[in-house]
């Protein structure tokens, strides 16, 4: 039989775990929070340099990128567009030249008519008929509406049946007056009879220029019962029908004449502007008038300065005027709203430049003018009147200097420029055409096929 050595016999407690394994244990229960704390810490890191290796990749992408599209718009020369050694930037420029500027005051005013009638009826009764159509040019003593004459043509009638039998004492007045006159003569008679007789005749023919009066009246009446046009001018919509009794106090009438041929345009200008119409007006000059419609764009009619207000309104600091047109082809409408116009003086030898050379700043209007050496220099300018293509310089600008008009958008004072044509520079910008790509220098180039 084999004898156990010490070593090999079963643990006295009964467990299976060797007496090392139960020490090794009991050791690494020890160092387990340092190994918390070091995975705490480790993944925040981790994290962290994800995202800065990210960050850096997309921050390089988009310098290359950007790095690369001066350098394709730039050419060979290389540097951003515009700047002090970088590629010279297209531009399109005009010189200033000497001309004559108009100058115009500016008015927001009102069309109305020369004159604006309401016809009414003279006389009340039913309105038979209507004679003329809604918006027609009607002339004057045109019958425009017929009231019902008869009776009207009554009255006359009494008033001659009246008339004549006045008329008839009358005569057998004046025959008994001279008969009676005879016999005074040959004193037969009373001379107080004769004077009476005298004032008998006289009595009658009071009655006869009354009757006649009374005559001329209802013949007038009658007359009135044909109603014509007081002017010329545009008839606007009938304000009663036929049929309906009308009054010669109705307020409506019958219908609106308004003239239109002339036409005036009442407009206002600032009170401070007065002083020089009023000087170029007194002198005895015309000044010209022109009417554009709503939107300032198309011109309605040419005319002339016909009269001055005689105050001025408090309240808005301005002045009316009257200016009168021909309206020939009726594009002055009543009551129409009109930009106005008005030509009071003219500047001779004035130096002139684009409007579109004009740009605003911080320090106020200013200009590209384009140099000897290809440069461009800012220059501030103070401008006067403008007719909206051009625009007077009163200073900063000599006729003959080169003005940027196109491309100034990216330009800046010292900028290189190369002065292109309009058609040149729109050349350039254009997108290529299907089979076309274009070319290092702006332009296209086919493809070959």
């Amino acid at each position: 039989m084999t004898e156990h050595g010490p070593h090999g016999s079963e643990p006295p407690n009964g467990s299976d775990r060797p007496a090392s394994a139960t020490i090794g244990t009991q050791r690494d229960t020890g160092p387990a929070p340092a190994a918390s704390r070091t995975r705490r810490w480790l993944v925040p890191t981790v994290i962290g340099l994800i995202v800065v290796l990210i960050a850096g990749g997309v921050y390089y992408r988009l310098h290359s990128q950007s790095a690369q599209g001066p350098a394709q718009a730039g050419g060979r020369r290389g540097g951003p567009p515009g700047g002090m050694g970088g590629a010279a930037t297209p531009v399109t420029a005009v010189e200033a030249k000497t001309g004559d500027m108009p100058v115009f005051l500016n008015g927001l005013g009102t069309v109305v008519p020369t004159r604006s009638v309401t016809v009414h009826s003279r006389v009340d009764g039913q309105l038979m008929k209507v004679h003329f159509k809604e918006g027609d040019m009607v002339k004057e003593g045109q019958l425009l509406a017929e009231i019902d004459p008869r009776a009207f043509q009554v009255q006359v009638t009494q008033m001659e049946g009246q008339l004549a039998r006045d008329q008839a004492l009358l005569k057998n007045a004046q025959i008994d007056l001279a008969r009676y006159e005879t016999l005074l003569k040959q004193d037969s008679i009373a001379a107080q009879t004769v004077d009476t007789q005298r004032a008998l005749v006289k009595q009658y023919e009071g009655t006869v220029k009354s009757d006649e009066g009374q005559l001329g009246n209802a013949r007038l009446q009658l007359n009135y019962a044909s109603v014509t046009a007081p002017v010329s001018g545009l008839a606007g919509l009938r304000q009663v029908d036929p049929g309906n009794i009308i009054h010669a106090s109705d307020t409506n009438g019958i219908v609106i004449i308004n003239e239109v041929t002339p036409i005036t345009v009442v407009y206002t200008i600032p009170e401070d502007n007065l002083p020089k119409v009023i000087k170029r007006s007194r002198d005895g000059e015309t000044l010209p008038v022109e009417a554009f419609d709503r939107s300032g764009k198309v011109k309605l009619a040419t005319g002339k300065l016909a009269s001055i207000d005689n105050q001025i309104d408090t309240t808005t600091g301005t002045v009316k005027l009257k200016a009168e047109f021909a309206n020939r082809d009726g594009l002055l409408f009543p009551n129409q709203f009109v930009n106005v116009k008005m030509l009071v003086d003219t500047l001779k030898g004035a130096t002139l430049i684009p409007s579109a050379a004009v740009q605003r700043g911080t320090q106020g209007s200013f200009v590209y003018t384009v140099q000897p050496d290809q440069t461009v220099k800012l220059k501030t300018v103070k401008l006067g009147p403008t007719d909206g293509t051009h625009v007077a310089v009163e200073s900063g600008i000599a006729p003959g200097e080169k003005l940027v008009i196109d491309g100034m958008d990216k330009l800046r004072d010292g900028a290189k420029v190369e002065v292109i044509t309009a058609a040149s520079r729109a050349a350039a910008i254009a997108p290529p055409a299907p089979g076309e790509k274009r070319s290092g220098n702006g332009g296209h180039r086919r493809s070959a096929p």
